[in-house]
C-alpha cells in the first residue's frame, strides 16, 4: 500500500511540475507576426502587438527593442501630425537610426527628405540590398541578434517597416521580428519623456547608438 501511495504522490508531483512547465511555456509565447489592415498593414504594423499592446511585452529576456528613429530628422513629420524631433521613448526601447543604416525611400511626399548621407547599405537597381562596409552586416548582427524577438519602432511606423524588410531581406527569421507601429500614438504606462515644457530635449535619456562611418572600411 505504501508503495503504491509513493507512487501516486510521485506521478502527481510530475504532473504539477509538466502542468507548470507547460503554463509558463504558454504564457511566455508570443503571437505570430501578423500584418495588420489598411494604411498601418503598407507600412507592415502588426496586428497583435503594437503600440496599443507593446507594455504586456516589454522587459523580456529573449528579445531587443530598437526605435529607429533620429534624434533629428530632416523631414518635415510636423506636416503629417508627428514630430521630427524624438520628443520621447518607450521604456526599454534602445535608438539606432534606420536612416543611418539603409537608404530611406517611399516617405509621403508632404515630409519632404530625410537624411541622405553614408548608410551602411543601399539599394541597387534590382531592388537589392548591397552593403557599402566590410562591417555592415556584422554590425546588423550584433545590435539586432538572430536568436532573440525583435520589436522594431519608430514615430509612424515606415522606419520600423523598413528595417524588418531590409533584416528578412538578408536571412532573418520574419516571424521573430515585429514592427509595433508608432511612437506618436503610444499612451501606455512606459513612456519616457525627452521634449521638455520650455522646448528643450533630454536627449542624455536616449539609449542611442550612432554609426562612425569614418571608421568603417568601405567595400
Amino acid at each position: 500500500m505504501k508503495k503504491i501511495i509513493k507512487i501516486i504522490i510521485v506521478c502527481l508531483i510530475f504532473i504539477v511540475l509538466i502542468g507548470g512547465g507547460l503554463f509558463i511555456y504558454l504564457s511566455n509565447r508570443l503571437p505570430k507576426p501578423s500584418v495588420t489592415s489598411g494604411v498601418r498593414g503598407e507600412l507592415g504594423i502588426d496586428a497583435n502587438i503594437n503600440e496599443e499592446t507593446i507594455d504586456n511585452y516589454l522587459n523580456r529576456s529573449d528579445s531587443v527593442y530598437m526605435d529607429m528613429r533620429m534624434l533629428i530628422d530632416i523631414a518635415d513629420y510636423e506636416s503629417i501630425g508627428g514630430d521630427s524631433y524624438l520628443s520621447g521613448f518607450i521604456d526599454g526601447f534602445e535608438v539606432m537610426p534606420l536612416p543611418y543604416i539603409v537608404t530611406v525611400t517611399g516617405l509621403p511626399e508632404e515630409v519632404g527628405d530625410t537624411y541622405s548621407g553614408d548608410t551602411l547599405f543601399s539599394i541597387n537597381e534590382d531592388g537589392n540590398y548591397i552593403a557599402d562596409y566590410e562591417e555592415s552586416l556584422d554590425i546588423l548582427e550584433f545590435y539586432f541578434p538572430k536568436d532573440k524577438y525583435i520589436f522594431l519602432m519608430c514615430g509612424g511606423g515606415g522606419y520600423a517597416g523598413m528595417m524588418k524588410a531590409l533584416l528578412v531581406s538578408l536571412g532573418w527569421d520574419e516571424d521573430k521580428i515585429y514592427n509595433v507601429g508608432c511612437y506618436w500614438y503610444y499612451a501606455g504606462d512606459n513612456n519616457i519623456e525627452v521634449k521638455n515644457e520650455d522646448g528643450s530635449y533630454d536627449f542624455w535619456k536616449v539609449t542611442y547608438h550612432d554609426i562612425d562611418f569614418e571608421s568603417l572600411t568601405e567595400v
